[in-house]
């Protein structure tokens, strides 16, 4: 008998060390929250997902940069609060992070989540200063869904974005392809979805400097999808570089992302520098 292809969005088929990873960086974001300075759970909304963890480097707090990191999950799993170890390579850094929560697929629609991360967007723009943060000094990252919500913050429906970087790993910038995949039960994608929330098909904020990386050994739709976005946004004028990062997979780069050395880790001190 035929087996079937495995399917290239279902990283759980690819990524044999899975549950470990996701073991590790919860462990490390534990360990996160019980060393870094933090505000837990700052509300920039009404709803119950729509809260933010500020984390702090050590020193005084005076018009530090902001980073910006919104987590994965393709919009149905995971928490912030699974994320906090990022945390450790922005505050190194010297940079003030900001891990955003939102609500997770199918209890609101793609429109709600977008909606929560700008609003999100627009509290730290508004607040930040008064935890030591300079507005004028934001960057932003994202992994897998994380990264598709990561371009909603500048784009055209979020000018002017004051946003100066942005470090996108690992993303999806066209949903259509996902109507056809593991996704299509869980989360149900519609027609109106992919046209309106597919970043490919939208204009972006040209003075935003854009890292585009993807594991080496991610599947291939990841590394079409970063190389057609990377020639959208050059297009439209921004800059952008690209980054195979070698020997990762699409959940160990993300991983790497708290991890100081690592190609990915470094990426995102470059952002920051």
């Amino acid at each position: 008998m035929r087996q079937m292809a495995k399917d290239p969005f279902r990283t759980r088929d690819h990524v044999p060390e899975f549950d470990d990873i996701v073991a590790e960086i919860r462990r490390r974001s534990g360990e996160a929250r019980a060393k870094i300075p933090m505000v837990a759970d700052v509300a920039y909304g009404a709803g119950h997902a729509e809260t933010l963890d500020l984390f702090f480097p050590e020193g005084r707090r005076d018009r530090l940069p902001v980073h910006i990191f919104i987590h994965g999950g393709y919009w149905r799993m995971f928490s912030k609060a699974d994320y906090s170890y990022v945390a450790e390579t922005v505050t190194k850094a010297g940079a003030i992070a900001v891990v955003l929560g939102y609500a997770l697929m199918p209890a609101v629609r793609m429109a709600t989540i977008v909606d929560q991360i700008r609003r999100a967007r627009r509290w730290v723009g508004e607040h930040i200063a008064t935890h030591g943060g300079d507005p004028g000094k934001l960057t932003v990252s994202g992994h897998s869904a994380g990264a598709h919500l990561a371009t909603m913050l500048f784009d055209d429906d979020s000018r002017p974005s004051g946003i100066k970087g942005a470090l996108l790993l690992g993303g999806i910038y066209d949903l259509r392809p996902l109507q056809g995949s593991f996704l299509a039960p869980e989360i149900a994608i519609t027609d109106e979805e992919v046209e309106r929330f597919s970043p490919i098909n939208h204009d972006f904020d040209p003075s935003v400097r854009v890292e585009l990386a993807v594991g080496a050994n991610e599947t291939p739709p990841f590394h079409r999808q970063a190389a057609a976005f990377a020639e959208r946004l050059q297009t439209q004028g921004l800059v952008v570089s690209r980054t195979n990062l070698a020997a990762a997979n699409h959940m160990s780069s993300v991983r790497d992302l708290g991890l100081a050395g690592t190609q990915a880790g470094l990426l995102m001190a470059s952002l920051l520098g």
